[in-house]
């Protein structure tokens, strides 16, 4: 017992990703898939078959398991980033659409107020005047913003296109089928860069990192919202309590599917925690790094600028 538990805490304390297969190095490094061990391959194509399973259930299971609190995370992250009209944004693994639109809703709203503002400076306008410009406004509403929808997964994107087409968003707004390890876009190219709930996802994150460098445009913004590691040790108890007793649970009743959503779970724990994230967000040349803790660390946002 003694010397099975010495060789457990001596695999448990090798880094992720360091290990070596011991079929040879052929077989390439060995990842972690959750608490599995698998090869850089196999994890790339095990995530993708996760995704492409989850996708018409993502929006659902994101609300149920996180008790609608997904969506205030990402709010935060859309006030943290602060766009104005004109800004050109990047969302890797944005599939499902949730940050795009978000992006476009605030860039509306600035734009009114921008609008707004111009008129109560020009108070002898006629009321032509104001109706040309009102008119004019409603067929620029983003003020020249774009944003990029970039994800891996089709069936993510898929699911993402139904949404923005129920929901009557067109404008400003682009799907493309890429991989955040080697975006598909020139250097310099974009102001901002996101990627929420999805760099856990990535099989080498510092190809990631290092590509969303390349992306931006200097001065441009890196931002990361992801699950982090929760610092109260009460709390986390009860985190794990709930992620591994629940949430695969509810995968099951709502998804019928236990395994992508443990798979989920196991990923979170895996995960670096939010100073060695920092560090690795450095290793890739950003700048001013430095992370905001929510709900005691349950998530966190990352934060970055390329000088």
């Amino acid at each position: 017992w003694r010397l099975w538990r010495c060789r457990c805490r001596a695999l448990l304390s090798r880094p992720a990703g360091r290990l070596w297969a011991r079929r040879g190095l052929a077989a390439g490094p060995e990842m972690h898939f959750g608490f599995q061990t698998v090869t850089e391959e196999e994890r790339r194509e095990k995530i993708y078959q996760v995704f492409e399973s989850v996708a018409k259930k993502y929006d659902v299971m994101n609300d149920s398991m996180t008790l609608g609190i997904h969506r205030v995370w990402k709010d935060i992250l859309m006030h943290k980033m602060n766009p104005s009209p004109g800004t050109l944004l990047l969302d890797v693994a944005g599939g499902t659409g949730d940050i795009a639109f978000r992006f476009i809703n605030y860039v509306r709203s600035a734009r009114e107020r921008q609008l707004q503002r111009k008129l109560k400076h020009h108070q002898n306008l006629s009321w032509q005047e104001i109706f040309e410009s009102y008119q004019k406004d409603k067929f620029n509403s983003l003020g020249d913003s774009q944003v990029v929808v970039c994800d891996i997964n089709r069936e993510m994107l898929k699911v993402g296109k139904q949404k923005a087409q129920h929901l009557g968003y067109s404008e400003g707004l682009s799907w493309v089928l890429g991989n955040a390890e080697e975006l598909p876009f020139d250097s310099d190219k974009f102001d901002v860069y996101t990627i929420a709930f999805g760099i856990r996802n990535v099989t080498r994150v510092d190809l990631a990192l290092q590509e969303a460098y390349r992306v931006l445009k200097p001065g441009g913004r890196f931002l990361c919202l992801e699950f982090s590691h929760v610092s109260n040790p009460l709390l986390s108890r009860l985190y794990d309590l709930y992620s591994f007793q629940v949430i695969p649970v509810l995968g099951e009743v709502i998804a019928g599917d236990w395994k992508s959503y443990q798979y989920l779970v196991e990923s979170i724990r895996r995960f670096p925690p939010q100073e060695d994230l920092k560090a690795m967000i450095e290793d890739a040349g950003f700048f001013k790094v430095d992370y905001e803790n929510l709900n005691f660390g349950i998530v966190a946002i990352h934060s970055g600028f390329k000088l």
